[in-house]
C-alpha cells in the first residue's frame, strides 16, 4: 500500500533513528545523540556507534565528521519500542487502515439505525411475518 504524506511523517519522527559508526569518537557531539558502546571484537571496522532519534542531529554530527575528515557510515533503523507496530506496521499505510475503519463505523452505525427503524415499525413488523408465514409454507 502506498504511504501518505503523514504516514512517512510519523515514521520519521517516531520509528527511525539514524545509527553512524566511526572509527573514532568526534571531538563534540550535540546534545541528544546517544553513544552505545560495541564490543570490540577483532574484525570489526568501526569502534564507536551514535544514535541520533532525529535527522536534524544526524546531520548536525555527519557535518561535523566530515569537517573533520573522519571515516563514518550511516544506516537507518526502526526504534526498538512498542509502538513501533502500530505506527508503521509493514507495508501497510496507518492512514488508510484508520480511514477504513472511519468509513466502515459509520456506514455500520446507519445501518442499525436503520434496522433499528424498521424492528420498531408496527406494519413493516406486521408484513415480515405474513412473509415468513408464507416462505414456511
Amino acid at each position: 500500500m502506498q504511504l501518505t504524506r503523514f504516514d512517512r511523517w510519523l515514521r520519521e519522527k517516531y520509528v527511525y533513528e539514524t545509527h553512524i559508526h566511526t572509527l573514532r569518537p568526534p571531538e563534540s557531539l550535540p546534545d541528544g545523540i546517544r553513544t552505545v558502546e560495541i564490543p570490540d571484537v577483532p574484525g570489526k571496522r568501526y569502534k564507536h556507534l551514535f544514535v541520533s532519534s532525529s535527522s536534524k542531529l544526524a546531520d548536525e554530527l555527519i557535518a561535523q565528521l566530515r569537517s573533520n575528515s573522519q571515516m563514518y557510515t550511516t544506516q537507518i533503523v526502526d526504534r526498538d519500542a512498542w509502538f513501533v507496530p502500530f505506527i508503521a506496521p509493514k507495508d501497510k499505510s496507518v492512514t488508510w487502515w484508520l480511514f477504513s475503519v472511519a468509513i466502515i463505523s459509520v456506514s455500520s452505525f446507519f445501518a442499525l439505525i436503520y434496522l433499528k427503524g424498521l424492528v420498531e415499525d408496527p406494519e413493516f413488523r406486521k408484513n415480515f411475518m405474513e412473509a415468513v408465514k408464507l416462505f414456511k409454507g
